[in-house]
């Protein structure tokens, strides 16, 4: 009986904040793979391990997390002002199919390095010291991202002293600029608050009627009370992760949001779409214990967040939510804002099941509008391994 052989592709695995994906560039695919469709999903889950009912991804590069089941596809930018192309997709662990309808703030941090590193960069654009400014063209939700990368002796500089928490082991900083990060694309004719308004009266079949600020900045999001949902904001993710009937009832809350937001015509159409929008719920400040053991201080903090990826609680912060988390924040009256003390803010420290991290945006109104210009946030990125994965034939 023949066999199909394995072909292998030129990629790299890497972290990228506090996720990590598999790279590509966009010319290293196999031809048919190299345009959107169903041969490039089958590529990207077989090279990732999915579908997997295990829900191990043993037989593939995806760590079983959300946060590891992650591809990325990078190429020369044809767009003016901008150096690269940058795809992301959400690959679904035990389902089969890849969600393209959201950005990944944390990897986003390591496209800038991977350019570089993979020659999408102008040589003479990249100093032999310093830092080199990245414009990414994020082609999933048509926005501009801009990654300063600390280069040493004319390469990538990995290793350093910046510490994320999430992240095991210090690195270099990457700080990144997220321009005008409302998601035009997202609902209601493309508005920051797709309702119209900063909160709103969500109503949810078996959980009943909660404020909720539905936002699309980064990423659309859902912020709840953790009040009214019956937490404190301080859990960690066993707390919930492990709490079948929680699980159920924030996808719940997620899929009739994203009704609201105008992203699915029906609740059901959230199985498909698990990527966006996010949910999550706020409360004031409070000290807590970190998953690390470290001890988390009220006073250390503005407010505490905790978000779910892909229907279970993250393990820190998922980086679109973290714009989202800034952008709301320095908004007077969303219940993140209000969370955070109320006022007007230009920046956020907030705690999550990892421990801290600070984000900013510039927000101001025109015309009784708020618009946020950017915000802007620090994260790390390292090769772990790079050369080719190989995947067989037959497979896409």
């Amino acid at each position: 009986m023949p066999h199909a052989p394995q072909i292998r592709i030129p990629a790299t695995y890497m972290r990228g904040g506090t996720s990590k994906g598999v790279f590509f560039r966009l010319e290293d695919l196999p031809a048919r793979c190299q345009v959107p469709g169903e041969a490039r999903d089958r590529l990207l889950m077989r090279v990732i391990g999915s579908p997997d009912p295990y829900g191990k991804q043993i037989d593939g590069m995806g760590g079983a997390t959300s946060s590891t089941s992650k591809a990325v596809i990078v190429a020369k930018s044809s767009r003016p002002d901008h150096d690269v192309d940058y795809l992301f997709g959400q690959v679904s662990i035990d389902q089969a199919f890849v969600d393209w309808s959201g950005n990944c703030g944390n990897l986003s941090s390591a496209v800038g390095p991977f350019a570089i590193a993979a020659g999408l960069i102008d040589a003479a654009r990249v100093p032999r010291e310093g830092l080199c400014t990245v414009r990414i063209w994020q082609a999933n939700i048509g926005k501009t991202i801009i990654a300063h990368v600390p280069i040493t002796d004319g390469q990538v500089q990995e290793t350093g002293d910046f510490e994320l928490d999430g992240v095991t082991f210090p690195a270099a900083e990457v700080q990144l600029e997220f321009l005008d990060p409302a998601a035009e694309e997202e609902g209601a004719g493309g508005a920051m608050f797709p309702t119209g308004r900063l909160v709103d009266d969500l109503e949810v079949p078996g959980v009943g009627t909660l404020k909720a600020t539905m936002i699309n900045a980064g990423i659309p999001t859902i912020f709840v009370n953790a009040a009214d949902i019956g937490y404190t904001g301080t859990e960690l993710q066993d707390a919930i992760n492990g709490d079948p009937k929680a699980l159920a009832m924030f996808e719940t809350i997620r899929a009739h949001g994203a009704v609201r937001m105008g992203l699915i015509a029906h609740p059901d159409e959230a199985v498909k779409r698990q990527h966006t929008p996010k949910i999550a719920f706020v409360a004031p400040p409070c000290t807590y214990v970190a998953s690390s053991g470290k001890t988390v201080r009220a006073e250390d903090i503005d407010l505490l967040v905790r978000a779910l990826s892909m229907g279970k609680l993250h393990h820190a912060m998922m980086g679109t939510a973290a714009v989202a988390i800034g952008t709301a924040a320095a908004i007077p009256g969303t219940l993140v804002n209000l969370a955070a003390g109320g006022g007007t803010r230009q920046s956020v420290r907030f705690g999550h099941p990892s421990g801290t991290l600070r984000v900013g945006a510039e927000a101001h109104q025109v015309g009784g509008d708020w618009k946020v210009t950017k915000a802007l946030m620090s994260r790390s990125a390292r090769v772990l391994m790079e050369g080719w994965v190989r995947v067989p034939a037959d497979s896409f």
